[in-house]
């Protein structure tokens, strides 16, 4: 038997892998929701970073441009 033909014989059970038993409707979509939640596991602390850091920038750059400004003058009356 060559692997086509091995291939086309096990075309059965990997329908009945897929179909899974009649609860392919549940398991298929419990599948995709896992998947989606390990994603957006991963993702959202890297996109808090960025945020952080976004803001800790603009800050940084704020403060900088605070202490580089030349202090300010009073005046005084004239009596």
């Amino acid at each position: 038997m060559n692997a086509l033909q091995h291939f086309f014989a096990m075309g059965d059970h990997v329908v009945a892998f897929f179909r899974m038993g009649g609860y392919a409707g549940y398991v298929w979509p419990a599948y995709a929701v896992f998947f989606a939640v390990l994603i957006a596991d991963n993702v959202a602390p890297r996109l808090r970073r960025r945020r952080i850091l976004r803001e800790l920038r603009g800050r940084l750059a704020r403060q900088d441009a605070r202490a580089r400004r030349p202090p300010p003058t009073s005046v005084t009356p004239s009596p």
